[in-house]
């Protein structure tokens, strides 16, 4: 319990087992038994876990379709001096979890926020799937919206650091037709079920993967570990992409964008691996006489 009842209660964010009881810290355990009240994601789940370890705290439910009102009902509270401590149904909150508007929140109203490590699905799949880990990027779940999601696809296919994306078995397939579709036949790992029974890390291309769960119903949830663009061939499938442009139309692109005709005339160099002069010398020669 907050003894200091003047100051601020702590927001304690802590890390709960994605999979194993076991993974649970002690830190989190003494968290959970001495906050006042447990914001959790799905309470349901987190009274299951509170049972088995014995921990009667109240529980309130903080998730993604309340996050914005249920926070400044916690920030009130926190206020008045109570401790809260926030879980999510597994793993770190704000990590592809509710947590990350309340914790602004918090640094906003000048509350303490402390953070419990603990279970990471990201990270667990990452150390264990033997791709690069000393430079990777986390995209989470790719956005539903169509256009977005075309966005990131996009940035995803110029990505050379380790790519981690999290997805559910219902859109599995999908995505990965996607995936191969906008990174072309890259190596991966597909991990689901972690630390659980029937763990699973099974490296496969993309292509490879879009055959084998065609035939195979996808089961758990799955943490995907894609190995990063190869910089040779990426330069070179930008090139023939650029290729398909006109000179002219190449810097209009990037006039369009708003750069300077001058910028522009460099970037389009850039892309081509020609110098800006002959990028010059083209747009001359394509000029109405």
């Amino acid at each position: 319990m907050a003894e200091n009842k003047g100051a601020p209660g702590t927001l304690m964010l802590c890390a709960t087992p994605i999979g194993n009881l076991g993974d649970i810290t002690e830190r989190v355990l003494e968290a959970l038994k001495g906050a006042d009240l447990i914001a959790a994601e799905d309470t349901r789940n987190t009274k299951a876990l509170l049972s088995h370890f014995d921990i009667h705290t109240p529980l309130t439910s903080y998730h993604e379709h309340n996050k914005f009102e249920k926070a400044e009902i916690l920030i009130g509270k926190l206020k008045e001096g109570q401790d809260v401590a926030v879980v999510t149904d597994a793993g770190t909150p704000a990590i592809s979890d509710p947590g990350e508007v309340l914790v602004r929140r918090c640094i906003e109203e000048g509350i303490p926020v402390t953070s419990l490590p603990g279970a990471c699905a990201l990270i667990t799949a990452l150390t264990m799937s033997g791709m690069s880990a000393r430079r990777f990027v986390f995209e989470g779940f790719l956005p539903a919206d169509k256009k977005e999601r075309r966005e990131v696809l996009l940035s995803l296919s110029a990505e050379e650091r380790t790519c981690i994306l999290y997805e559910a078995p219902h859109r599995l397939l999908k995505t990965v037709k996607e995936l191969l579709e906008s990174l072309g036949d890259r190596r991966a790992v597909f991990c689901r079920e972690l630390t659980k029974r029937y763990e699973e890390a099974l490296p496969m291309t993309l292509g490879e993967a879009a055959a084998y769960y065609e035939e195979n119903e996808p089961r758990g949830e799955y943490v995907l570990v894609i190995a990063g663009a190869d910089r040779e061939e990426r330069i070179a499938r930008e090139q023939a992409a650029w290729s398909e442009m006109s000179v002219a139309e190449h810097v209009q692109h990037y006039i369009d964008e708003g750069l300077d005709r001058r910028e522009a005339m460099k970037r389009a160099a850039k892309d081509r691996g020609v110098s800006r002069r002959e990028i010059y010398q083209e747009l001359l020669t394509c000029q109405p006489t």
